[in-house]
C-alpha cells in the first residue's frame, strides 16, 4: 500500500465526490446562490464555464442555482452554444440591488466553501491514531537524500515523526537547522484540507499555497485539497498578535495562523528568543494548542473550534537555556547541530552546482575546500556553514554568465568568493590572512 496515498486516504476520496445537487451540498442553499449572485453581479455578464472555474461547483448545481435566479428576476441569459457550460448570465438591476446588499454582509468571492461540521468530521477521521507511525525506510531515505552528514540529527528527526513528539533544534547559524526541519514534511503521511470553511455565514481560510504543497493526486471535490503534511515557519517577526485568526476584510475571509496551517504537519518557530516579543508569552500561547490538539477561534464573536495536532520544533542559535522547563516539556527531544565537517561543505557545494547545471572541474571543489581548512593545512580556516555552500554556487553562476565564459573556472570562483559578504568580512577580521590572499593572488 503506498504510503501517501493508503487505505484510509482512498475510503477519504470515495467519500469527496463532486456533489451533483444542492441538495448533497453541504451548505445552505441560500449561501451557495448569494455566492453566485455575487460572481454574476461583479462581472456584469459571465460565463458558466468560469462560475465553474471560480466556485468549484458542479454545473449541474450551477444550472439549478442560475434558473432559480433567472426565476427571481436577478439575472438573465444573454447568449452562449447549446451546451449549458458556454451559457453566458448578465446581472440585471434587481440582482445588482439584492448583490450589493449580500456583499455588505459577506464580501467572499471564490471557491465554495465546505461546511464547518464536514470539516471537522473529515478531519477526526484523519487525524485520530496517527501516532506512531510505521516510516517505510523508502520514504525514509528519500526524504532524507538530499541533507549531508549529521547521521545522529536524522535518526532524531525520524523518531520525532514516528512518535508525534516535538524537539528543539539548536546550534550556530548555517548549520542546517530549518533545513534539515522541512525535511519532516515528507516524513509524515498527507492530509486532506478543505480551501474554504463556512462557518456561520462567514468563511475562513484555510488553504495556504506557501505552506501547503499539493500531492500529485486530488480528490473529485476540488473544494478539498491533497497536501503534503504542512511545514510552517515563523522566524523573528512572530508574535502573538500573528498566532491568531484574524478577518481581512479586502479578501471576505478569516485568515488562520500557522497554528492551524501547520495542522498534521510541523510548525517551527525559528530564531526563538530574537522575536520583539518575549518568546515566553508567545510559547505560552501554544500551550492550549498542543495539550488539547485544537484551538478555539472567534468568528463574528462566536467561538469554533478548530484542529491543531502539529509537531512543534523550536530551532535557536541561543542557549536552550533561554527555554523554560514547562516548554521543554512539550518538545521532549533535541538535535544539536554543530559546523559542519570542510568536506560536507564541499558535498553540499557540488550538490548545489549540480542542481544548477554548472560545468566544472574537480579543482574548483578542491579550492572551495581550502577556505575551510586549517591554516596549517595551506588554508583560510574560515568558519563554515552550509549556507556559504548554497551562496556561493548560485554568486559563481552570475558570474560565469556576466563573463559569458562556459563553465565556472578557479578565477570565477575566486570572485564568487570575494562577493560573498560573510567571507569577506571573515578575511578582514583576519588580516594577515587576508594579506597573504592577496600577495597570492599578485
Amino acid at each position: 500500500m503506498d504510503y501517501y496515498h493508503d487505505e484510509k486516504m482512498q475510503k477519504l476520496f470515495k467519500l469527496l465526490e463532486q456533489p451533483k445537487s444542492l441538495k448533497d451540498m453541504d451548505v445552505s442553499d441560500s449561501f451557495i446562490k448569494n455566492l453566485v449572485l455575487k460572481i454574476v453581479s461583479t462581472y456584469g455578464s459571465i460565463k458558466v464555464s468560469q462560475i465553474n472555474e471560480i466556485t468549484g461547483l458542479n454545473v449541474d448545481i450551477l444550472e439549478e442555482v442560475l434558473r432559480a435566479l433567472e426565476k427571481q428576476d436577478l439575472c438573465a441569459q444573454t447568449g452562449g452554444g447549446f451546451l449549458f457550460p458556454s451559457v453566458e448570465y448578465t446581472i440585471k438591476k434587481q440582482g445588482r440591488e439584492k448583490a450589493l446588499q449580500v456583499i455588505q454582509e459577506n464580501p467572499y468571492i471564490g471557491m465554495a466553501p465546505v461546511s464547518y461540521e464536514e470539516y471537522f468530521e473529515i478531519m477526526e477521521v484523519q487525524l485520530k491514531g496517527r501516532f506512531p507511525l510505521e516510516i517505510p525506510p523508502e520514504v525514509v531515505e528519500k526524504a532524507l537524500k538530499g541533507v549531508v552528514g549529521v547521521e545522529d540529527a536524522k535518526k532524531t528527526l525520524v523518531a520525532s515523526a514516528i512518535g508525534g513528539k516535538g524537539f528543539f533544534i539548536y546550534g550556530p547559524p548555517g548549520t542546517g537547522k530549518t533545513f534539515l526541519t522541512s525535511k519532516m514534511s515528507d516524513l509524515l503521511p498527507p492530509l486532506l484540507i478543505p480551501k474554504y470553511i463556512e462557518f456561520s455565514e462567514s468563511v475562513i481560510q484555510l488553504f495556504d499555497p506557501d505552506f501547503h504543497k499539493m500531492r500529485p493526486e486530488q480528490p473529485e471535490d476540488p473544494r478539498w485539497v491533497k497536501v503534503y503534511a504542512p511545514f510552517v515557519f515563523t522566524g523573528s517577526e512572530l508574535s502573538t498578535e500573528k498566532l491568531e485568526t484574524n478577518y481581512n476584510p479586502n479578501k471576505g475571509v478569516y485568515e488562520t495562523s500557522p497554528i492551524i496551517k501547520a495542522n498534521g504537519g510541523v510548525l517551527l518557530l525559528d530564531d526563538l528568543g530574537r522575536q520583539k516579543e518575549d518568546h515566553n508569552a508567545i510559547l505560552n500561547r501554544l500551550i492550549v494548542p498542543l495539550e488539547n490538539k485544537k484551538d478555539v477561534i472567534y468568528v463574528k464573536g462566536a467561538p469554533a473550534m478548530v484542529h491543531t495536532h502539529f509537531i512543534p520544533a523550536f530551532s535557536t542559535n541561543l542557549e536552550i537555556t533561554i527555554i523554560d522547563e514547562a516548554h521543554l516539556r512539550r518538545a521532549p527531544m533535541h538535535i544539536l547541530l554543530g559546523p559542519p565537517h570542510p568536506d560536507e561543505i564541499v558535498e553540499v557545494f557540488r550538490e548545489n552546482l549540480d542542481t544548477l547545471r554548472e560545468k566544472y572541474d574537480d579543482k574548483i571543489l578542491e579550492r572551495f575546500k581550502k577556505v575551510y581548512i586549517p591554516l596549517v593545512q595551506g588554508g583560510e580556516q574560515l568558519k563554515p556553514t552550509f549556507a556559504h555552500a548554497r551562496d556561493v554556487a548560485q554568486i559563481a553562476q552570475a558570474v560565469r554568465i556576466r563573463r559569458g565564459e562556459e563553465q565556472i573556472t578557479e578565477d570565477i570562483l575566486e570572485e564568487a568568493l570575494d562577493e560573498h559578504v560573510l567571507i569577506a568580512l571573515q578575511r578582514k577580521y583576519t588580516p594577515e590572512l587576508f594579506e597573504r590572499i592577496i600577495n597570492k593572488k599578485h
